[in-house]
């Protein structure tokens, strides 16, 4: 038994999830009936597994988190009655009607057998659709009328929780639920993110789904933004030195005169 709260060193195991919102719109027989006429959407903000299940219409959430997740906690905006949302099961989501988009904090709290201290995301809660991805413009939304007919609008970032040097136990747990893994390559839409604006177009059409595929075209991204930025760096070092060179030289100048 002690050797189970003893880390197993140099191991590091991850899980796959997704997290984001889906919105829609109410059409006005559904707004009447609101306490808060003035709500125009729908959304559900959710933690989930990064995989589909077959034929599903949402996005992810083919495989229960709870094995390794106890507690969600959703932070809507203080217009809200509770905002602090504590989900203890799943599935880890909250639905609610409003108007306007705002930041979501989403804190996620590891079972006891993890030792794992909490994490913590943040998330546009996005309800109209996408427009204008152009950087530095703002968003144009559509009249209503308009975004109902464009159907549901998904907004989903993909993530690994990684585990270095787990409990024992917590790895039996973690090994004993292997992940659905991602389809190797696009079945339906693809999640569409800011950061690769080419993906917008892919993203119509049905429910989205995470790949294999997306998850190898986030590293070459990543990996072509972080070469980017070494090079900027350089750039900008070799600019420093020159202008450090000048510098000497006008001070040299200035103390021979």
């Amino acid at each position: 038994m002690a050797t189970e709260r003893v880390r197993v060193r140099g191991v590091s195991i991850y899980r796959p999830i997704i997290y984001g919102n889906t919105a829609i719109v109410l059409n006005q027989k559904e707004r009447e009936t609101l306490p808060t006429p003035d709500h125009t959407h729908r959304w559900t903000v959710a933690v989930r597994s990064a995989a589909s299940a077959p034929d599903s219409d949402i996005v992810g959430g083919a495989d229960d988190l709870s094995y390794f997740i106890k507690r969600v906690t959703f932070k809507l905006h203080d217009t809200y009655a509770n905002p602090n949302r504590n989900v203890d099961k799943a599935p880890f989501e909250v639905s609610e009607t409003g108007w306007g988009e705002f930041e979501v904090q989403i804190r996620i709290n590891f079972v006891a057998e993890s030792g794992e201290k909490a994490i913590t995301f943040y998330h546009h809660l996005k309800l109209h659709p996408w427009s204008n991805i152009v950087a530095g413009e703002p968003e144009q939304p559509p009249p209503l009328d308009v975004a109902a007919k464009m159907g549901p609008v998904n907004s989903w970032q993909y993530d690994e929780v990684v585990f270095n040097d787990p409990f024992q136990t917590f790895l039996n747990i973690l090994t004993s639920h292997p992940p659905t893994p991602l389809p190797k390559t696009k079945r339906r839409p693809v999640p569409f993110h800011t950061a690769n604006p080419a993906s917008l177009e892919a993203s119509k059409g049905g429910t989205p789904e995470f790949t294999q595929e997306m998850e190898k075209d986030e590293a070459e991204r990543l990996e072509a933004a972080r070469k980017k930025v070494i090079a900027e760096q350089d750039k900008w070092r070799d600019m420093l030195i020159e202008k450090e060179k000048e510098l000497s030289k006008l001070k040299a100048q200035l103390t021979e005169a």
